[in-house]
C-alpha cells in the first residue's frame, strides 16, 4: 500500500458518483487526501454516496452538479476547489458513448453522435484542464491530470466508433496538454479495458451484462474481469509523487486484453 501519499491534497474527480470514478475518489482520500471535489451530470444521489464514502474515510467531500461539455459548468466545479488555493490532482473521469457494437452497421450512428461524444470526452476533459490550470500549477508540486481514455481509443474496439474515435483523441490531446503545460503540470491517461460497473446495465439487460462480464474474464490472458477498484489504483498512482517524473504517458489497464487472442464482443 502506498500508505497516505496523498495527505493534503486537494483532488477533483469528474464524473465521480459511481463506477470508476467513485472507486477513484475513495481511494484519493483513503490515502489522505484533504478534500475530494466530486463532480456529477445526473446522479446527485450516487454523487452523495460518494460523498458519504469520502467522508467515511476522513476527508471532507463537496459534491458539483454539472456538464463538463458546457465551459461555464467547468469553471464552477473548478471553482469549488479554489478554498483550498491549490488542485493537485485533477482526474477527468466524466465520459459518455453511445452504443452501437456492430461497427459494420455505419447506419447506427451519426454526427450528432460524434459531436455529443466529442463535447463531453474531449471537449469536457479540455475545459476542465483550462478550468483548472491556476490552481494545478498552485500545488506544491507539479499538479497532475489524469485523463480516462480506454483501451477503445488504441484497438478501435468498445461500444461504438464514435466512443472509440473520441477516446483515440483523448489520448492524443493528453500528449499535446504534457508537452504545453510542463513542468507545472503533468498530464497522463489511463486505457482501461472493461470494467465491471452498472454502466452496461443502462443499455444492457442483466444476462446480456453477465455475458459481457463472462466475455471479459475470458478475453483477458489474465482471466479476470475488472472492477472499478482494480482500475482506480492505476489512476491513483498517476497523480501521486511516485509518479512524478512521469508525463505523457498512457497506461493500459485492460488486464492484457490488447495483446490479442479472444476478442471482446459486447453483442
Amino acid at each position: 500500500m502506498s500508505g497516505r501519499d496523498f495527505d493534503g491534497f486537494t483532488v477533483v474527480v469528474t464524473g465521480g458518483s459511481t463506477g470508476l470514478g467513485r472507486a477513484i475518489a475513495v481511494e484519493t482520500a483513503r490515502r489522505g487526501a484533504a478534500l475530494v471535489v466530486i463532480n456529477y451530470a445526473r446522479s446527485a444521489d450516487e454523487a452523495e454516496e460518494t460523498a458519504r464514502l469520502v467522508a467515511a474515510e476522513g476527508s471532507r467531500a463537496v459534491t458539483v452538479q454539472g456538464d463538463v461539455s458546457i465551459d461555464e459548468d467547468c469553471q464552477r466545479i473548478a471553482a469549488a476547489a479554489a478554498p483550498s488555493g491549490r488542485i493537485d490532482a485533477l482526474f477527468n473521469n466524466a465520459g459518455m458513448t453511445k452504443f452501437a457494437p456492430n461497427h459494420a452497421d455505419l447506419d447506427a450512428v451519426d454526427a450528432d453522435d460524434f459531436l455529443r461524444l466529442y463535447a463531453v470526452n474531449v471537449v469536457g476533459a479540455f475545459q476542465m484542464v483550462r478550468a483548472a490550470r491556476s490552481l494545478l500549477e498552485a500545488a506544491p508540486q507539479p499538479g497532475a491530470v489524469v485523463n480516462t481514455s480506454s483501451i477503445a481509443g488504441v484497438v478501435g474496439n468498445g461500444s461504438s466508433i464514435p466512443y472509440a474515435a473520441s477516446k483515440g483523441a483523448m489520448t492524443t490531446m493528453t500528449l499535446s496538454l504534457a508537452r504545453a503545460l510542463a513542468p507545472l503540470i503533468r498530464v497522463n491517461a489511463i486505457c482501461p479495458g472493461f470494467i465491471d460497473t452498472p454502466w452496461f446495465g443502462k443499455a444492457m439487460d442483466a444476462d446480456r451484462v453477465e455475458r459481457l462480464r463472462t466475455g471479459a474474464a475470458a478475453a483477458t490472458p489474465l482471466k479476470v474481469a475488472s472492477t472499478a477498484e482494480d482500475v482506480a489504483g492505476a489512476a491513483v498512482f498517476l497523480a501521486s509523487t511516485a509518479s512524478r517524473h512521469v508525463t505523457g504517458e498512457t497506461l493500459l489497464v485492460d488486464a492484457g486484453l490488447h495483446l490479442g487472442g479472444a476478442s471482446l464482443s459486447m453483442r
